[in-house]
Formats: C-alpha cells, sequence, structure tokens
C-alpha cells in the first residue's frame, strides 16, 4: 500500500507540473503525458522491482522477503539491479497517462455531452461509462509491456539480468506455447481494476477541483 502511495506521487507530481508550465490547465496533453511517463521511471522503477521480488520469493518460498533485505542485495551490485525493466515501464506509463489520464476525461466530455445532457445521467455515470470504453484499450496495449516486466524483474538480484531482447523472447516463446494468452494473460481482472481505478481517480481529481475552485471564489481569488 506505501509503494503505491511512492508510485503515484512522482508520475502525477511530474504530469501537473508539466502541465502547469505548458499553460494546459486542468486537461493535461500529450506533452505532459510523455514527459511524465519518462521522468518518473527512475523513481517508480526500484518500487516496482522490490513489489516483484517479493511477490517472487513468496511464491517460491511462502514466506515475506524484507525489503532491507533486497536492498542489501542490490547494494553489492551498486543498486543497478533495481532499475532492471524501466523501458517497458516508461511504454506502460506513457500508454496510462495517454488512454487513462489524458483519454478518459476528454471522452467523459463528449460522452456527457452526447448523452449525459439529454439523459439524468451525472457526472459518475458518464465518467465509469468513458472509463469501461478505455479500459479494455488500456489493457490491451499494457498487458504485454507489464509481462515483460515481470520476466526482468523476478529473476534472481544475484543473478545475471535479463535484458529487454532477451524477455521478448521469452513472451513469444511463451505465446507460441500458450496462444495469446502467453501475453494477454490476466486481462479479465485488468480491465475490472483499470474501470473502478480510472473512476474513483477522477472523481477525486475533480472533487479536489472543484473544492479548490469554490474555496478560492469564498475569497475573491477566482473569476467568476
Amino acid at each position: 500500500l506505501i509503494g503505491v502511495g511512492f508510485k503515484r506521487i512522482p508520475k502525477f507530481g511530474i504530469l501537473l507540473g508539466i502541465s502547469f508550465f505548458l499553460g494546459e490547465g486542468e486537461s493535461p496533453g500529450m506533452w505532459a503525458a510523455t514527459g511524465a511517463s519518462i521522468f518518473s521511471a527512475p523513481f517508480i522503477n526500484p518500487i516496482r522491482m522490490i513489489e516483484k521480488q517479493q511477490r517472487a520469493y513468496f511464491k517460491q518460498t511462502g514466506a515475506v522477503k524484507p525489503i532491507i533485505e533486497i536492498l542489501k542485495e542490490s547494494a553489492a551490485e551498486r543498486f543497478i539491479p533495481l532499475f532492471r525493466g524501466t523501458i517497458p515501464l516508461m511504454g506502460h506509463s506513457f500508454a496510462s497517462a495517454i488512454l487513462g489520464l489524458v483519454g478518459q476525461p476528454k471522452l467523459q466530455k463528449y460522452i456527457q455531452r452526447e448523452v449525459g445532457d439529454r439523459t439524468s445521467l451525472g457526472r459518475t455515470a458518464t465518467g465509469l461509462i468513458a472509463s469501461a470504453v478505455v479500459s479494455p484499450i488500456y489493457v490491451f496495449v499494457t498487458n504485454p509491456l507489464s509481462r515483460l516486466e515481470v520476466i526482468m524483474q523476478t529473476s534472481s538480484i544475484k543473478g545475471k539480468s535479463i535484458g529487454v531482447l532477451e524477455a521478448c523472447k521469452e513472451m513469444m516463446q511463451d505465446s507460441s506455447k500458450f496462444g495469446l494468452r502467453g501475453a494477454f494473460r490476466g486481462q479479465g481482472i485488468g480491465i475490472a481494476k483499470a474501470v473502478v481505478s480510472l473512476t474513483l481517480f477522477h472523481e477525486g481529481r475533480m472533487f479536489m477541483q472543484d473544492a479548490f475552485k469554490d474555496y478560492n471564489r469564498s475569497r475573491g481569488l477566482f473569476p467568476e
């Protein structure tokens, strides 16, 4: 849970920071999403690597591997193993930002204009519909990238690292053996997770925006 929080701070912080300096307002665009996916990767990847190492260790032994032990093993290799899988992560973050953070709000506005204004559907309902449309595309694009991350980050820190090309070869072998399931495992639960998380994130974002606007209006800091 703590790791999830630390992963979100760099990504959304850089996204909103670039969006602010570019004057994009409350709707971040393509450049902000691209910058966030690249510049947040060095901060996020070590946390994802630690998470994958703990999952792999638990799957093998049934015991929890302490974070300190993972960091000590990485320190012996000058912390380089913590950055395994950075390239797939950049692609994953880019797709996530473009589809989830940039695309979903635009789609929601379109649905609100075409459907919501003609029916009784409110902001939350149209947001849920937009998330349901975007999520399958998002999961389809990011699942292979997540698979590459898993292959690269679950190998032993003390052992030889697996590069991007080697991971791609392993995924192709997996796909030839199991079909498309080799690259697109877990899509069902991934789509359900994406719909819920995207909807809740944007509802929380808009709630905070409205709260800050009301606060500033009450003090004459926001133009009517």
